[in-house]
């Protein structure tokens, strides 16, 4: 493994007699999206909070670039860029304005302020609005605007605190993009993100931390691989449930779950092919509607991991409901 860009070691962190951090423990190679999972009030914030500098560690370390974040605050802010859950922007300037105030802001001087302003409009696509009242943006908009002002100063660690949060689904893409192409040069992504797919098409590697610490940590399939696949079947009626429950139990060794809407699930490892499992229960005479092998999601590894399981009945369910 490259040396870590992000080193934490017995992080931690209280308000009062609350412990938001109980030992964190990351080290985070650079030129990648780590993603950090989390319930509320794991610690996610928190973490991003004293890795940014804007508060300070009860005790452990934490260094970034290099540069402890206790010791040189000072330099690890010069090398980092954060777009937090709020923007940030004044909605009374253009774009192009604001850009050029947090670009003096970040001591870039006047005109290296405009002209960084100008050729990130133009990357990431908002050049024709930039001299639009940022009040008139939309919310993609303005959190692409934000995102761009915290790449002024080039940084080389990113801080993404629910970057995405409240925007439709082309906007969020567009975000997805642009972190793309920020990687491709070299910055490294720390994400924080409600959104378990956001993280899954977007992050080489994956934390899951709870009651401050981590409790799981790998790349998204190998996270994946830990919870297992299972069969889905959709009988034609209720009839049919116990015959197709039985040769799911013969084909998996384990008991599976039934809903009252002609659902039947069976964990299983490994997969058995879809043909031997269309075999076993036309053999068996159950009449099907649909079935498949479903692969699990980020979602049922964070679910799994942070103690709040779902049944695969459950999630069929819901994804039932949806379609």
């Amino acid at each position: 493994m490259e040396e870590a860009i992000i080193h934490t070691q017995d992080l931690r962190k209280r308000y009062g007699d609350v412990e938001a951090l109980t030992g964190l423990d990351l080290a985070i190679p650079p030129n990648m999206v780590y993603g950090l999972l989390g319930p509320n009030g794991a610690g996610k914030s928190t973490c991003v909070r004293i890795l940014s500098t804007l508060t300070r560690p009860t005790s452990g370390t934490a260094v970034v670039a290099g540069f402890d974040v206790a010791q040189d605050p000072g330099s690890v802010r010069k090398v980092i860029g954060l777009t937090g859950q709020d923007t940030t922007l004044d909605e009374k300037l253009t774009g192009r304005e604001n850009l050029r105030i947090f670009g003096r802001l970040s001591r870039l001087g006047v005109r290296g302020a405009r002209k960084r302003a100008d050729d990130l409009l133009e990357r990431f696509g908002l050049a024709a609005a930039g001299d639009r009242l940022t009040a008139s943006y939309s919310g993609g908009m303005r959190r692409r605007l934000d995102l761009i002002a915290s790449l002024l100063r080039a940084p080389a660690v990113l801080f993404l605190d629910e970057p995405t949060t409240g925007l439709d689904v082309r906007s969020r893409m567009e975000i997805w993009q642009t972190v793309r192409e920020l990687v491709v040069d070299g910055t490294t992504v720390l994400l924080t993100s409600q959104y378990l797919e956001e993280v899954d098409q977007l992050a080489a590697s994956v934390g899951v931390i709870d009651h401050g610490h981590v409790v799981a940590e790998g790349t998204p399939v190998a996270l994946k691989s830990q919870i297992g696949s299972h069969i889905e079947v959709v009988v034609q009626s209720e009839g049919h449930v116990a015959n197709a429950m039985a040769v799911l139990e013969r084909l998996t060794g384990r008991r599976p779950e039934a809903d009252g809407s002609h659902v039947v699930v069976a964990a299983v490892h490994p997969v058995p092919t879809l043909p031997q499992i269309v075999r076993e229960l036309d053999n068996a005479g159950a009449l099907v509607r649909d079935v498949g092998v479903r692969e699990p999601s980020l979602d049922d590894v964070f679910l799994a991991v942070t103690g709040k399981p779902v049944s695969p009945v459950q999630r069929a369910g819901d994804l039932e409901a949806v379609a």
